[in-house]
């Protein structure tokens, strides 16, 4: 059973995913031609934001392939931190995609470049606007579903491709008021909102290097599940970390010392089944069994 979720999750993060590729691919081609016609930085900029877009759709389908890999010899955990080198990878290219963008910008201030509005930027960054935050929704969605990092961060690469777009509707109507740096503007608010987001995902991957617990919903939830079992009487020790999507607990179970050993086993396993039905992420466990003698009590 879990490695069939895995194997249809993995199935769904593919489907977004090559889907992002597409509307990236068609996107950065028409905004950079148009944005090349009509002399406005703003969309250039967001177009490149597009096409970088595309670089980490590449990302996420190494990072499913390789992190979604059986446990080997040498990875016995598996291969899921191959997945959050690739969100770490994504949330760096959003980081210095949104620096090379204000530095552009800012540069054209300084030349003293004045911009006219064209009507085709406007049509082109609303048709982005929309197919963007769909996609947005789409990847988030099933971002959520699977608990995947990598997508989750690609996700919000597609959001701030629509909030780049936004930021060029904005610098059009600008320059139709007459404030002739418009574009500039633009690009450079689309600049900081890509680092802004650049950073949180690098937060969040950094967490899970570190080996940090998950998070306290999820612990909350295996705490009740254990306290369910009427025949463990009582536990300790319980450790969690995630590596990729998967959750790895071990914990220590306090039962009737009369037990045989097959009985006590029984205990662990039908704990181990329990969390497998009820958590939504693919978990490991390791239960280590005690009697429950008044010297082992914690």
């Amino acid at each position: 059973m879990h490695n069939h979720n895995i194997e249809s999750d993995n199935k769904q993060i593919r489907f977004v995913t090559k889907l992002g590729i597409l509307g990236n691919f068609v996107l950065s081609a028409v905004k950079v031609v148009v944005g090349i016609l009509a002399g406005s930085i703003a969309l250039i900029a967001d177009g490149i934001h597009s096409l970088s877009d595309m670089a980490t759709d590449f990302a996420v389908l190494l990072g499913v392939y390789f992190g979604s890999k059986q446990p080997d010899k040498n990875h016995p955990y598996g291969h899921g931190r191959i997945e959050t080198f690739a969100s770490v990878f994504i949330a760096l290219v959003l980081v210095l995609g949104g620096m090379a963008m204000i530095y552009y910008a800012a540069v054209d201030i300084t030349k003293g470049h004045i911009k006219t509005a064209h009507t085709a930027v406007l049509v082109v960054a609303v048709i982005s606007i929309i197919s963007k935050e769909f996609l947005y929704r789409v990847t988030k969605k099933v971002a959520i579903k699977t608990h995947s990092s990598a997508l989750y961060a690609n996700a919000w690469h597609h959001r701030s491709d629509a909030l780049s777009s936004v930021a060029v509707v904005i610098g059009f109507v600008s320059l139709k008021a007459g404030f002739g740096y418009g574009d500039q503007i633009a690009a450079i608010a689309v600049g900081l909102m890509i680092i802004l987001v650049g950073v949180r995902v690098l937060g969040d991957c950094l967490r899970e290097l570190t080996e940090s617990a998950i998070d306290s919903h999820t612990v909350e939830r295996i705490e009740n599940i254990i306290n369910a079992n009427s025949s463990i009487r009582q536990w300790h020790k319980l450790r969690t970390r995630t590596v990729g999507r998967e959750v790895f607990l071990d914990l220590h179970i306090l039962v009737e010392p009369e037990l045989d050993v097959a009985a006590a086993h029984e205990i662990a396993e039908s704990l181990e089944s329990a969390l497998h039905e009820q958590i939504t992420r693919p978990v490991n466990v390791t239960v280590h069994i005690e009697p429950d003698m008044p010297e082992l009590r914690k």
